[in-house]
This record gives structure tokens, C-alpha cells and sequence, in this order.
């Protein structure tokens, strides 16, 4: 319409010079020939003005926004070659279709069955977000392969605005044969197994819907990230799964793990060194080890933790509710700035725990006192059954006490047949304030159970 209106207007013009040209006897043709050079000039710059503007529009909508979901084509693991039966090894179909999606920020689509894969390397940078969304699972092989330590199963790196959208995928690590084969309880040395899943220097990412289980040793391990939720997880293995901690968050900042159902033999959610701002919120946890800091002090050089926040939690049947365990004899260490509130214990083991002397297997430098120093952390509205007669146990280090830890509105009652329960100290003198049950500090805190 633009072009129609320009149009006519230059005819009009031509028309009214001819007009003139022959009333003041001055060449037609010269004074034509220069009007519609003047207006074409004019059109010219109103579309290349029109042209600069459209293309700034596309360039505004196309700007890359983090966490922004992938573009490109959508790639189907099968039509690289996967067949989804749970007999054939998928994993160079994956490889394909990862190395595809990644040279150019696309989705990959894996659909409903059960894919049989070997260990898999999905690594970055990437040229733009990708995503992984699944509606089959994922299954390792049974056999027992010790690896480098700290390798993954399946493993996620170096990406940035990456999104897992799981779907309710299982991740099946097949570990039964392994927890047999791992004797840590009787050496302390955990044979190098894979963990199920590893995040590794992801940033602005999403995990959602996924659920690992049966892993060789942990399920889940984030480190080095940074601005990443992870939504609705499951972590699902028996009791007797020896070192299979559900989600180890280490020296990464900006975690929200919000909502998980977890069922393991060890730690639910256990948190390392160099862990800053994180968030946990909404999971149940049992059977299983609790929600621990920890531990720290076993290695040089660990990195502080810094504001961490567990809220909104359940604890079921677990051999330790909330804790913080450092080792004795440790390097130097601080962890601040922690928060336990509005958590339920139900048939708990030592519901609320600091432990300044964890020993585990007897590997330690036993009465050496610990030199991490733990303050600054609030344990608050923290309500149910204990089944232990220490309900609280506050054993801080002679080397550096704890400072600035307070209890508010505890509720914790014995379940068993030994009597009330009560709260243990040492090293410490704790801000008390609201109603605490049992009353603070009225037995002395020892090593052990």
C-alpha cells in the first residue's frame, strides 16, 4: 500500500511539471527527468529507513535471554539411530544427536521406551540453549566398572541456559551388584564407581521431572554450577545402598532444589565445601542419612559455605534428621550463615545434629579437635518424634567453638521406651527463644550415636 501511494504521488508530480513546462516553454523531458529523481530519492530513504527499523525488530526478538528455551530444529534420538528396546546399546545415537543439537542450540526429543546406554559425555559450550526432553528412560549396564574418580553415568557440562525436562524419565543406574562389591564400611576406601548423574559447570540451566535410580554411588552430583533450579526430583534406592548419597551440591552458588522425593542408603542431600546460596525447600526424605553440611575438614583447601537455607522439609525414618558434621584434626574451614526452619521429623534418629568429631570406619585423627568453625546458623520450628533419646545434639569443637547458634520453637518427642527426650552439649551456648521440647543443653554431648 506504501509502495502504491509513493507511486502515485511521483506520477503526480511528472503530471503537474508537464503542466508547467508547457506554459513556461522549459523542456519536458529535463524537468520530468529531475522530479522523479528528487521523489525517488525520497521513496529510497523512506524504505531503507523502513528496512533498518524491521531489521532491528528481528535482531531485538532473536537476542539470546538466558535460560531461554532452544531454537532449531527438534531431533529425534531415533532418527539417529536409537531403538529404544532396552537390549541395543544407544549411545552413539545419542552422541549424534547431542553433537547435532549442540552446533546449533536445538532440542533433542527422546521418545517413550528404554534406551540402554554406556557412560555419555553431554558436553559444551554449546552455539545456543539446547534442550533434552525425554518421555523414555535411560538404563546403565548391571556390570560393575570402577571408573576415575568422580565420573558420571551420564554427564552434563560446560552448558549454559541448558534445560532437562524429564517428564518423569527414570535414570537406572542398575547398582546392586556394586553396593556388594564396595567394602567403605570396613576400609573407609569406596571403590571408583560412576555416579548416576553429574552437572558440572552449568549455568543458568533447569532441571525438571527426572528420577534417578539404583545408582553405583551417588545418584546426583552438582559442581561448579551456578543459577540453576532443579524441580521435582526423585531419588529412589534401598537402605542397603551403600554410599549413594540422592543430590551432593559442591562449590556452587545459586542452587534451588525445590521439591524431591528421596529414598537412599546415605545422605538425602548432602552439601560440600563451596557451596554459597543455596535453597532447599519441599523434600522428603527416608529412608536414608538426613539433610547434612558435609562433611568438612577432610581435605585441604575446602572453600567455605556460606548461606545455605533448608525449609519445608520432611524427614522419615532416617538415621539423622538436619546436621552439620565436621572431621576432628581438620584444616582450617568455615561454614555460616545456615538456616533450618519449618521442618517435620517423623521416627528420627538424632533429629537435629552438629557433629565437630565425625568419625566414619574409625579414619581419623581421633581427639585432635576440629578447625572448622561453624556460626551464625538458626535451627527453627523443627517439630516431631525422635527415635533416639538424644533428640538434639550440639557437639561443637574444643578448638573452635561454635558461635551464634540459635534454637527457636523446638518440639521433638521420644518415640522409644527410654524415657523423655533431652538435648546434649558441649562446646557451645546457644540463643535460645520460643518454646524448646526437649529443654537446651542438659546432658553433656558425646562421640557416638
Amino acid at each position: 500500500m506504501v509502495g502504491f501511494r509513493r507511486a502515485s504521488g511521483v506520477l503526480l508530480v511528472l503530471l503537474v511539471v508537464m503542466a508547467t513546462t508547457i506554459a513556461n516553454g522549459t523542456p519536458v523531458v529535463d524537468k520530468a527527468k529531475n522530479a522523479a529523481e528528487s521523489v525517488g530519492d525520497k521513496v529510497s530513504e523512506a524504505a531503507t529507513t523502513v528496512g533498518d527499523k524491521a531489521k532491528d525488530a528481528a535482531a531485538s526478538v532473536g537476542a539470546k535471554v538466558p535460560g531461554a528455551k532452544a531454537g532449531g530444529a527438534s531431533l529425534d534420538v531415533k532418527a539417529s539411530g536409537a531403538k529404544g528396546d532396552g537390549k541395543t546399546d544407544d549411545s552413539a545415537a545419542f552422541m549424534a544427536a547431542w553433537k547435532e543439537a549442540c552446533a546449533a542450540g536445538s532440542t533433542i526429543t527422546v521418545p517413550k521406551g528404554e534406551y540402554l546406554v554406556e557412560s555419555l559425555e553431554f558436553k559444551g559450550p554449546c552455539k545456543g540453549p539446547v534442550t533434552l526432553e525425554l518421555n523414555g528412560n535411560l538404563k546403565a549396564p548391571a556390570t560393575v566398572k570402577t571408573t576415575k574418580p568422580h565420573a558420571g553415568w551420564i554427564d552434563f557440562e560446560n552448558l549454559a541456559d541448558f534445560t532437562l525436562n524429564g517428564n518423569k524419565a527414570i535414570f537406572d543406574g542398575q547398582g546392586s551388584l556394586a553396593w556388594k562389591a564396595n567394602d567403605c564400611a570396613k576400609t573407609g576406601k569406596c571403590n571408583s564407581l560412576p555416579i548416576n548423574i553429574r552437572f558440572t559447570g552449568l549455568t543458568n540451566s533447569k532441571i525438571k521431572s527426572i528420577t534417578s535410580t539404583n545408582s553405583k554411588l551417588f545418584h546426583m552430583n552438582i559442581l561448579n554450577c551456578k543459577n540453576i533450579t532443579l524441580e521435582d526430583i526423585g531419588i529412589d534406592a534401598p537402605p542397603e545402598s551403600l554410599n549413594t548419597d540422592g543430590i551432593h551440591i559442591g562449590r556452587s552458588n545459586g542452587v534451588n532444589l525445590i521439591g524431591a522425593k528421596i529414598k537412599t542408603g546415605d545422605d538425602c542431600v548432602s552439601i560440600g565445601d563451596g557451596t554459597e546460596n543455596l535453597i532447599v525447600e519441599n523434600v522428603e526424605c527416608g529412608p536414608g542419612h538426613g539433610i547434612s553440611i558435609g562433611s568438612l575438614g577432610r581435605y585441604p583447601n575446602e572453600q567455605p559455605v556460606k548461606g545455605v537455607t533448608v525449609r519445608k522439609c520432611l524427614i522419615k525414618n532416617t538415621d539423622n534428621g538436619v546436621r552439620i558434621k565436621t572431621w576432628p584434626g581438620s584444616p582450617p574451614g568455615i561454614a555460616s550463615n545456615i538456616l533450618f526452619e519449618d521442618i517435620t521429623m517423623d521416627n528420627v534418629s538424632t533429629p537435629v545434629l552438629i557433629d565437630q568429631e565425625y568419625c566414619p570406619y574409625g579414619h581419623c585423627k581421633a581427639g585432635v579437635p576440629s578447625k572448622v568453625k561453624l556460626s551464625d546458623v538458626t535451627i527453627k520450628n523443627i517439630k516431631g518424634t525422635s527415635a533416639t533419646k538424644v533428640a538434639v545434639k550440639l557437639m561443637c569443637s574444643k578448638g573452635v567453638p561454635c558461635t551464634n547458634i540459635a534454637l527457636s520453637d523446638i518440639n521433638l518427642v521420644h518415640n522409644g521406651k527410654e524415657g523423655p527426650a533431652v538435648s546434649a552439649c558441649s562446646n557451645i551456648k546457644p540463643i535460645l527463644s520460643g518454646k524448646l521440647v526437649p529443654a537446651a543443653c542438659t546432658e553433656v554431648a558425646k562421640p557416638g550415636p
